[in-house]
């Protein structure tokens, strides 16, 4: 479910809406998040691959900081319900993966690398659903998780 047209999207844009199954199978509803705590939204290409794995291990090592600045950390990929589980497991991620089967909000969010291939985007999304930063670099994957602190940790 969503709430918006395809595209890309700037800085204090609002945060198209969603509802996407977690790693457990359970419908998270980004609206519900809004209001409660800033929100790193960062898509990645793929479970188990070497360079998704160092940016999940990345954000999870960091995932305290994250919390104790007022943020919640989401990954969403194309990757099924399953695979999120065991990916979350063999990881040991603290946070939600989302999975996005038909890539509906990854286009909702433009989140592509030369606008056909799944990226490595992140959003920090306020209290209010504005987004007030966007990150994309699909091969420096630990620098995204600098670049949502620095930003967490200045507004």
């Amino acid at each position: 479910m969503t709430t918006a047209t395809a595209g890309k999207l700037a800085v204090g844009d609002q945060a198209p809406t969603f509802s996407l199954p977690n790693q457990t199978g359970q419908l998270v509803d980004l609206q519900s998040l809004l209001g409660h705590k800033k929100i790193v939204l960062f898509f990645y290409p793929k479970d188990h691959s070497a360079g998704c794995v160092a940016e999940v291990c990345a954000f999870r090592d960091q995932y305290e900081v994250f919390k104790q600045a007022g943020a919640e950390v989401i990954g969403i990929s194309s990757d099924s319900v399953e695979s999120h589980e065991k990916f979350a497991a063999n990881n040991r991620l603290p946070f939600t993966l989302l999975s996005d089967r038909d890539g509906t909000v990854r286009k909702l969010y433009g989140a592509t690398t030369l606008g056909i291939l799944a990226g490595r985007v992140t959003y920090i999304i306020d209290h209010h659903g504005t987004i007030q930063h966007i990150f994309s670099s699909l091969l420096n994957a630990n620098k995204h998780i600098s670049e949502a602190l620095r930003i967490i940790k200045e507004a």
